[in-house]
């Protein structure tokens, strides 16, 4: 089990990273004109950043206290913050009539949800 949640925390963590990097470097006409980046346009360039941000520090948090031995506890709670984030992010495609995007997100969701459980209750980090 704790081979399955390194490996789906540092997955998501790459993921995280690299997506909240670029809405954090791009400006929102480079984030918007992705594929699927539609979405980018119902938003204010300074909202783009501050989710991109999130990401960003969610993505730390899903590895970084485990490996540092510092308040592993933040390894669930970044996991826990990035479902918000994905929680948003598929009501914005489902009010833009973008349900296969929304699954996607619904993906994220659910790793996310296996990292926290699995930090939380089936196999927390000790000491």
């Amino acid at each position: 089990m704790d081979i399955a949640l390194w490996t789906a925390a540092g997955l998501l963590a790459a993921a995280y990273l690299f997506s909240g990097a670029g809405k954090i470097l791009l400006p929102k006409e480079k984030v918007a004109a992705y594929r699927h980046g539609g979405w980018a346009d119902d938003f204010r360039p300074g909202s783009l950043k501050a989710m991109g941000a999130l990401e960003a520090a969610g993505a730390l948090g899903l590895v970084l206290p485990a490996l540092l031995g510092i308040a592993p506890v933040l390894v669930p709670l970044a996991a826990i913050g990035l479902m918000a984030v994905m929680a948003g992010a598929m009501a914005v495609h489902l009010r833009r009539g973008e349900p296969r995007l929304a699954a996607g997100n619904f993906v994220y969701f659910a790793l996310l949800a296996f990292v926290a459980w699995g930090r939380l209750a089936a196999e927390p980090f000790t000491g």
